[in-house]
C-alpha cells in the first residue's frame, strides 16, 4: 500500500503540470490551491506528525528538516507561484535536481509514517499529494516561461515523480529506532513548506478567500482523521 501512496503522489506532479499546460488552465487561480495545500501541510504537521515524534530528543532533526528545505528552496529556486507569471530564469538541471531531492524525502516520509501507523502514512500521503499540485503547476509555468518544450517539461515532471517510490523504497533502510527522528525531519520540512513557502506566496495580497482556503485545508485534514478508521 505504501508504494501505491508514493506512486499516486508522484503522478500528481505530472498531472498538475500537464493540466497547467492546457489552454483552459489560465482561468485557474493558483493562490487558492496554494493556500489550501498550506493548511493541509500545517494540519498534518501539528495534529499527526508532531504527536508521534519525540520532540524532547528529536528537536534538532525538526530544525534540520526546516533548514534543509529552506536552503534547498533558496538555492535551487523551487517554490510555489500564485500569480499568472513565475520567475523564469532559474529553471534548469539544478532546479530539477531540487525537485527530485524533495520527492525522495517525501516518499520516505510516507513510508516511515505508514510503518508507525497506517493512518499517519495516509495523512502524510494526502498532504504530499496536495502539495504536489501547486508544485507541479509552478514547475510547468516556470519551464514554459523558460522555453522548455512541452515534451521536455512533462518528461522532467514524470521522472521526478518516479522518485517518490524510490524514497519509499529507501525508507526500508532506516532503522526502527531512527523513525521518530525521520518524522521530526519531515515535520520541519512541512513547516517550512507550509508556513515559509506556500503561505507567503498565497498572501501576496490580502484576500479573505485565501484565509478561508488555509482554514479549509486544515479542517479537511482534521475531518479526514476523524472519518478514516485507525485500524
Amino acid at each position: 500500500m505504501v508504494y501505491l501512496y508514493a506512486a499516486i503522489a508522484g503522478s500528481f506532479d505530472l498531472l498538475a503540470g500537464w493540466f497547467t499546460l492546457q489552454e483552459g488552465a489560465k482561468r485557474i487561480q493558483p493562490r487558492y490551491i496554494i493556500a489550501f495545500a498550506a493548511g493541509v501541510l500545517l494540519a498534518v504537521t501539528f495534529f499527526d506528525i508532531l504527536p508521534e515524534a519525540d520532540l524532547k530528543s528529536d528537536a534538532p532533526f525538526l530544525a534540520l528538516g526546516f533548514m534543509t528545505f529552506y536552503v534547498l528552496e533558496k538555492v535551487m529556486m523551487i517554490h510555489a507561484c500564485g500569480e499568472s507569471e513565475c520567475d523564469t530564469h532559474q529553471i534548469g538541471p539544478i532546479a530539477v535536481l531540487g525537485m527530485g531531492l524533495d520527492n525522495i524525502v517525501d516518499g520516505a516520509g510516507i513510508a516511515v509514517g505508514y510503518r508507525i501507523d497506517p493512518l499517519l502514512g495516509l495523512t502524510i500521503a494526502v498532504a504530499v499529494v496536495l502539495h504536489e499540485i501547486p508544485q507541479g503547476m509552478t514547475s510547468a509555468l516556470i519551464m514554459r516561461g523558460a522555453k522548455w518544450s512541452r515534451a521536455g517539461t512533462l518528461l522532467a515532471l514524470g521522472l521526478t515523480g518516479l522518485l517518490y517510490p524510490v524514497g519509499a523504497l529507501l525508507a526500508g533502510l532506516i532503522p526502527e529506532g531512527f523513525q521518530q527522528k525521520m518524522l521530526a525531519f519531515i515535520a520541519g520540512d512541512f513547516i517550512y513548506l507550509g508556513a515559509g513557502d506556500l503561505l507567503p506566496e498565497a498572501h501576496r495580497r490580502f484576500n479573505w478567500k485565501v484565509i478561508l482556503s488555509v482554514i479549509g485545508g486544515m479542517a479537511f485534514m482534521v475531518l479526514l482523521g476523524l472519518l478514516v478508521p485507525t485500524h
